[in-house]
């Protein structure tokens, strides 16, 4: 095994751990702000690759230049999830945390079925984007532009919603809400209108994963549990309702991945994933990045 080898495979692994850290981040804010896991999320990646799919198969609209509108159209979807289904759940007078639960569960098995029923259980692929197929060498380091650019939109979707949450008005109530939804209300934010931006957010975040994803991933029904898998050990290993922590923990987790597939076998990659997290289970049950 030589270091070069050693190289492409870490950024091998960090390209598709930033894309790992914009699907987690979405699931992070979502928890962050009510306190409840969307099990739908793998799903809502799901939908984005098909939107992307279907924009380009009948108006020829390349993946990246989608994105926004498939990230813009998986936020009001969002958004009416909540309104239709989660605020309800929420309003639960015993076992809340179980009605929440599977609410989102059960979404998420309708939404692969009529998926299923619609699209056929075939894979699907984009063979002809802008991006597709090629590689850009630095140092005789072979990047994919496809996770090139996805790595760069992580960054900047992440950056986006740092200086969101941080520096605007709306994030500043997304912040109060977090911390006491009774509270907000005497000062006149509307605390059904925050939450809804706020899955609204989350699931543009991974709408926008989805879409770039779209490029050089095959798209099926399933294809979501995979990453929402990933996704849940990333928030978890990162610290529950940590944004950073999240985005972080998708890095950490897509190196981990690459380290693991240059000593065992490509099948057993995901081996390291899950005892690194249960190393940091163990040591510290809160998190990398959790303050709970």
């Amino acid at each position: 095994m030589t270091a070069q080898a050693i190289i492409q495979s870490l950024a091998s692994g960090l390209l598709m751990g930033l894309l790992y850290g914009l699907i987690a981040v979405g699931l992070a804010l979502i928890f962050g702000l009510m306190d409840v896991v969307n099990f739908a999320h793998g799903e809502f990646l799901m939908i984005a690759m098909y939107a992307s799919f279907f924009l380009f198969a009948f108006f020829a609209i390349d993946p990246l230049l989608s994105a926004p509108l498939v990230a813009a159209a998986l936020f009001v979807f969002g958004a009416v999830v909540y309104l239709l289904v989660v605020r309800f759940a929420m309003r639960a007078k015993a076992n809340a945390g179980m009605v929440q639960i599977f609410s989102t569960f059960g979404l998420a098995i309708v939404m692969r079925g009529l998926a299923q029923f619609f699209f056929t259980p075939d894979y699907r692929s984009i063979p002809q984007s802008w991006l597709g197929g090629k590689t850009v060498s630095i140092a005789g380091i072979f990047l994919p532009e496809p996770q090139l650019i996805g790595a760069l939109v992580s960054i900047l979707a992440f950056a986006g919603l740092y200086f969101f949450i941080n520096r605007t008005d709306f994030g500043r109530a997304l912040e109060a809400t977090r911390e006491d939804p009774g509270a907000v209300a005497l000062v006149g934010i509307d605390k059904n209108r925050v939450f809804a931006l706020g899955w609204g957010l989350g699931a543009a975040l991974v709408g926008l994963a989805g879409a770039i994803m779209a490029v050089f991933f095959y798209i099926y029904p399933d294809v979501g549990a995979s990453f929402a898998l990933i996704a849940y050990v990333t928030v978890a290993l990162g610290g529950f309702g940590s944004v950073f922590g999240a985005f972080a923990g998708g890095i950490i987790v897509g190196l981990v991945e690459a380290v693991t597939a240059l000593v065992l076998p490509p099948s057993l990659k995901s081996v390291g994933i899950y005892a690194v997290y249960l190393l940091v289970v163990f040591i510290r049950p809160r998190g990398l990045f959790g303050s709970m």
